[in-house]
């Protein structure tokens, strides 16, 4: 692989040592560098031989010798960049082959990407590896790895993910663990299907590859209404989502009797499916899995009664409706009833999701057209909207409703808050000058 050099920062090793842009770099180390994940593991190094192309067309080795960790200075085009690598299964469970038709097209990116994984913390299924690029990810001991295991069963993971290459799960995970790379887990629970007996199993293999092991969620199935001509599969009942957490509390005692680790743990959807309440903050050992759902509503709720405990402002007798998800709204109206602040009068709304279907209950996927249609803002001053209904750029709900368009739908004004709890106790108090 070739990369051009289109920029080289002033005062770095790279330009004290002739490297300009135009130039193009053929190796480090006398290794080939494939993309930028090669390129951050070798030019961290002390001692570097860069193999470049001069912009006039002729070869040079250059040797660089600067501190551990120091960036060189190099900036690249396109041959660098890291496209996503597509899935290659066909999952029962898959949540974009339920997608709505007509949404924007990054909606229906099925991304299956160590490189994601590791940079970013995508969970991948390590099926769309050939025997090369898995052979790179051991040698380069990228650590961590997010992956989505569903179960360590040969066929029964090949049944769940319509590829042949789910069968090798074992033998990779005994790999990565062989090669000192770490890795955290994701089981995607389907009712009838991987759980019961199943989860056990896995649970208990998974366990057998600590330290390399670090964790693993568990995670219920999420369907929407568009599941035409895809696997039979429906969601979890309240006594079935309890029996999990039961299997799940089982094993984490054996699991911390053993290495003083809890290492699996229940995702907040499965517990708000359950009824469950909240486990306190020790119970999610620093929060191995925040990003996949694992300890959310327990970070929140933690920042919410800190603020509340710091706050001496009271509000003007000010009346707030706040849409939300079905499976939070009952969760949400009992903590701003016990620790909200005095003189706010809070609508917590839950709302029904008619675009993708009401079996879906989570905030974060709730379209503006469905909050416009159900939201009550009779009586009210003022609507808090959770950021995470719009995409980052923050401009636009899952339905292509412009941020914008939403408010001007409304009599009211619209506050967006980030979704973190004391930020939500700083809009309910509102602005100070009003307090």
């Amino acid at each position: 692989m070739e990369h051009l050099i289109t920029a080289v920062a002033e005062s770095t090793p790279a330009y004290r040592s002739g490297l300009r842009a135009g130039d193009t770099l053929l190796s480090i180390n006398g290794e080939e560098i494939i993309d930028q994940i090669d390129y951050e593991a070798f030019s961290g190094k002390r001692h570097l031989v860069l193999h470049v192309r001069k912009a006039n067309g002729q070869d040079w080795h250059v040797e660089i010798v600067k501190p551990q960790g120091k960036p060189l200075g190099l900036s690249f085009g396109e041959s660098m960049e890291l496209t996503p690598r597509i899935c290659k299964n066909k999952c029962i469970f898959c949540f974009i082959d339920q997608m709505p038709p007509a949404c924007r097209e990054t909606l229906y990116v099925k991304d299956d990407d160590w490189r994601m994984s590791l940079m970013m913390g995508n969970f991948i299924t390590m099926t769309n590896m050939d025997d090369d690029e898995f052979a790179r990810v051991l040698k380069r001991r990228v650590s961590p790895l997010f992956i989505s295991v569903h179960t360590v069963e040969p066929d029964l993971r090949v049944r769940m993910m319509a590829n042949p290459n789910a069968a090798k799960i074992m033998e990779r995970l005994n790999a990565l663990r062989d090669h000192g790379i770490r890795f955290h887990c994701q089981i995607v629970l389907c009712p009838g299907i991987n759980d019961g007996e199943h989860l056990e199993k896995t649970l208990e293999t998974l366990f057998s590859l600590c330290p390399a092991a670090q964790s693993a969620a568990l995670v219920p199935v999420g369907l929407t209404k568009y599941r035409q001509n895809l696997y039979p599969l429906r969601p979890y009942t309240r006594d079935e989502a309890i029996e999990i957490l039961r299997i799940c509390e089982k094993w984490q005692r054996i699991f911390f009797e053993k290495s003083g680790s809890r290492f699996v743990f229940p995702s907040d959807e499965m517990l708000c499916i359950a009824g469950a309440d909240l486990p306190d903050e020790a119970y999610y050992e620093n929060y191995p899995q925040i990003e996949n759902g694992v300890g959310l509503m327990r970070q929140f709720l933690n920042s919410f009664t800190e603020a509340s405990s710091k706050n001496t402002r009271t509000a003007l007798n000010r009346r707030v409706l706040i849409p939300c998800g079905t499976s939070i709204a009952p969760y949400l109206e009992k903590w701003i009833r016990e620790y909200g602040p005095e003189g706010v009068e809070a609508t917590v709304q839950p709302i029904r999701n008619r675009f993708f279907g009401e079996t879906v209950t989570v905030t974060g996927l709730l379209t503006g057209n469905d909050i416009l249609d159900q939201a009550d803002t009779s009586g009210q001053d003022e609507m808090i909207l959770c950021s995470i209904v719009l995409r980052a750029e923050g401009d636009l709900f899952l339905d292509d409703l412009s941020l914008t368009d939403f408010r001007n739908s409304l009599s009211i004004p619209v506050t967006v808050c980030p979704n973190r709890g004391e930020m939500l106790f700083e809009a309910l108090l509102g602005p100070k000058e009003n307090s």
